[in-house]
């Protein structure tokens, strides 16, 4: 025998050794399985974010945040059908963004200048009617503003928006509901929904 090969008997020991991993390995209980609640797939997309619920009243806190898809008894609208009422001018656009409230305590001599806003170019700025709970000058000051607006017809068209993941639109909206207005639309994409999609904006200034 040649002294460059292995003896028979260490060559067919290696070989059993390989079979039995083999074996044991097809019969491990993780061999070829996905692991439970897994697709067979290349990838596992990401889990979609649960539809955030309508609730029965106004939305009192973290305004800033995800809001519903829908408003029951009001029209939602995407950037696309904004522009298209607004071009058409068969809408009044009411941005209800708050508004910063000059202290009370500032030093006398104090210049308090509004932080700077943009919003969609003809609309009425109403700012902080979009709170859950309206105090009653401020109620007062919703209900006039509006009745202008829409000329004394409860059934113009009026779109309310405010920024993207605003609730103090969905507030408004349906509280101008409950005035009356039947024809109510809400635009959640927001001022900023519509400036990212290259449309134009003007300063806002609030109503008075």
């Amino acid at each position: 025998m040649s002294p460059h090969h292995e003896p028979p008997l260490t060559r067919l020991a290696w070989i059993g050794i390989v079979g039995l991993a083999l074996v044991l390995f097809a019969l491990s209980p993780v061999a070829g399985q996905t692991p439970a609640n897994t697709p067979a797939t290349a990838s596992t997309p990401a889990t979609a974010e649960a539809p955030v619920p309508e609730p029965d009243g106004y939305r009192m806190d973290a305004y800033r945040a995800p809001t519903p898809a829908t408003l029951k008894g009001a029209r939602v609208i995407d950037t696309a059908e904004a522009e298209r009422l607004w071009r058409d001018k068969a809408a009044i656009f009411v941005d209800v963004l708050p508004r910063d409230v000059k202290p009370a305590n500032l030093p006398p001599g104090t210049i308090w200048r509004d932080k700077k806003h943009d919003n969609v170019p003809g609309s009425v700025w109403l700012p902080n009617v979009g709170y859950g709970v309206l105090n009653a000058e401020m109620d007062d000051y919703f209900r006039h503003g509006l009745a202008v607006l829409a000329d004394g017809r409860q059934d113009a068209p009026l779109v309310f928006y405010c920024k993207t993941d605003c609730w103090m639109s969905w507030n408004a909206a349906k509280r101008a509901m409950t005035y009356g207005y039947t024809n109510i639309v809400w635009y959640p994409g927001g001022s900023d929904g519509w400036a990212q999609a290259g449309l134009p904006v003007e300063q806002a200034k609030p109503q008075e």
